[in-house]
């Protein structure tokens, strides 16, 4: 017999109810919310509603002291629930990440210690947030909240006479319950503590890193503080890493794109450069890639500003300008390592460029970064760097451009009600590769399981690969609007045609693809 039918027979012989899955509806966090989370853990039990009742999730019946503290504890009787210890374990999690804490009980709990509080013990654990003392409860409590609603970044700025807290959710930034203005310097404290700054100094921007974790799930924290009129800004940037670990399948690539762009991962030697502008996943499609490889038989090593997230088998290298080891200067060593890939976080100069295209050249497959608005914009910008044409040409295997986009929320989204006139295109829509314009289109509407009626990103993706006839043009020094004619003429999926396919099946609205390809797209025909 498995472990779950010896579990399912031994609650019928002694008639408690079994389940092997502990669902959603049966978590309460009300119930939770006096059992501190550790000893929930170490005894791998749980209280939880069930048929009508409060029942006791346990693995082990026998165990009789657990379930009589939280009958005790609880006010109620200790009815025991069989279910596998893995199974509670993981629903303990659970019931804990989205207890409701909030952060106005850890704010009202500031304003009542009194104290320094910049000593308070360190806790890794988001989940143990009742135990610690006010500051870190306070700051827990906004990491977790922040957690909870998918935030990438916590800002929180100091004003004359208010603070004011947001966090960045799918790009935009939304303003959250303020903490007091007289808890600033405890705050602010506590963060440098945890992020291991020098407190004192107020005068110099500081960074850092935070490591927390959350149940079995670990997040690194960047921290960066700056001083200004009024005290010194703090942005967190949570460095989720099960969100930078998304396989390519999932980044929302088109089918043909994704086919091509796997295609190019195949390439023994070249470089292949992802652009576009400043969080616009470049990072997250660059290890999405690195992950695709063969990292047995292959030495892979980056070169990076800051590691986001730490990549299994693959070597990375952090930047440290302070002490010399610039992009430049760690990639000349890098090559020293015998490399077979190289990833290069972003080209800044002239120096750096030159020498990930002479890597490209002998035998090193290099995947790079670069700040361009498309793909064709990549190699005139390598070209203003100083880099001359037949090396660029002679190394260049692909580009591709990308952007974010917010996605509808399916809950409530709606047809605008009105025909958009498919007769009315862009003048060069046809020359430019782009589908028909949608006649009709979904608009954002805002319900309580979204922001704004927009919920979750996905990208829109342009892809230039460089065949024989795109290298001979840019060696022949063609212009990018040259360059991008061409690429049309050989298929290439613009930005905007990526976006009016996600219009088309509703899943983004044309505000929001405006928003990220701008006005362009919306000219009337001539």
């Amino acid at each position: 017999m498995t472990g779950i039918e010896t579990m399912r027979a031994m609650a019928k012989k002694i008639a408690v109810p079994f389940v092997e899955k502990i669902d959603d509806a049966m978590l309460d966090a009300v119930l939770v919310k006096i059992v501190p989370v550790d000893w929930a853990r170490d005894r791998a039990v749980l209280p939880v509603r069930h048929g009508g009742t409060i029942r006791i999730a346990t693995a082990d019946p026998a165990a009789i002291q657990p379930l009589d503290d939280l009958g005790v504890l609880l006010r109620v009787e200790p009815l025991p629930l069989l279910a596998p210890r893995e199974e509670i374990l993981r629903a303990i999690e659970h019931c804990y990440f989205e207890r409701d804490d909030g952060s106005r009980a850890a704010m009202s709990a500031m304003a009542e210690a009194d104290g320094d509080e910049t000593a308070a013990p360190r806790s890794d654990d988001l989940l143990r947030a009742s135990a610690n003392a006010p500051a870190t409860q306070f700051i827990n409590s906004i990491l977790l909240d922040a957690l909870k609603q998918r935030a990438s970044d916590v800002h929180i700025e100091p004003f004359e006479s208010k603070l004011r807290l947001r966090f960045r959710v799918d790009g935009f930034l939304y303003e959250q319950t303020a903490p007091p203005k007289q808890l600033e310097a405890a705050i602010t404290s506590r963060i440098k503590v945890m992020a291991k700054l020098d407190i004192a100094e107020k005068r110099l921007p500081q960074d850092g890193m935070v490591k927390v974790r959350v149940g079995e799930r670990e997040i690194d924290i960047r921290v960066s503080t700056v001083p200004v009129a009024e005290g010194e800004r703090i942005v967190l940037r949570l460095l989720n890493r099960e969100a930078m670990a998304l396989p390519l399948t999932d980044l929302g690539m088109p089918e043909d794109i994704l086919e091509q762009f796997k295609t190019l991962l195949q390439e023994p030697n070249g470089i292949i450069l992802v652009t576009g502008p400043t969080g616009s996943g470049k990072t997250t499609t660059l290890y999405a890639a690195l992950q695709q490889m063969d990292t047995e038989h292959r030495n892979i090593l980056t070169i990076e500003d800051p590691i986001e997230y730490q990549l299994p088998d693959i070597g990375q290298i952090q930047v440290k300008p302070k002490i010399g080891l610039t992009f430049a200067q760690g990639l000349r060593h890098i090559l020293r390592q015998d490399p077979d890939v190289v990833f290069v976080g972003e080209i800044r100069d002239q120096e750096t460029a030159e020498i990930a295209l002479r890597a490209s050249l002998t035998g090193h497959l290099v995947f790079a970064t670069l700040h361009t608005n498309d793909a064709t914009s990549a190699i005139v910008r390598l070209g203003d760097m100083g880099l001359e044409r037949y090396l660029i040409s002679a190394a260049i295997r692909g580009v591709m451009a990308q952007r974010l986009v917010r996605k509808l929320c399916p809950h409530c989204r709606k047809p605008t009600g009105r025909a958009r006139s498919p007769s009315a295109p862009h003048p060069d829509a046809e020359r430019r590769g782009e589908p028909p314009r949608p006649t009709s289109e979904f608009i954002a509407v805002g319900c309580e399981k979204c922001l704004g009626g927009y919920r979750g990103r996905t990208g829109l993706y342009e892809l230039l690969i460089a065949d024989a006839e795109m290298q001979e043009a840019i060696r022949s020094n063609a212009t990018a609007a040259a360059l991008r004619e061409l690429g049309l003429k050989r298929g290439m999926h613009t930005l905007s045609a990526s976006g009016l396919d996600l219009v088309r099946r509703g899943e983004t609205s044309m505000d929001e693809l405006v928003r990220s390809v701008g006005t362009d797209i919306l000219r009337p025909a001539m």
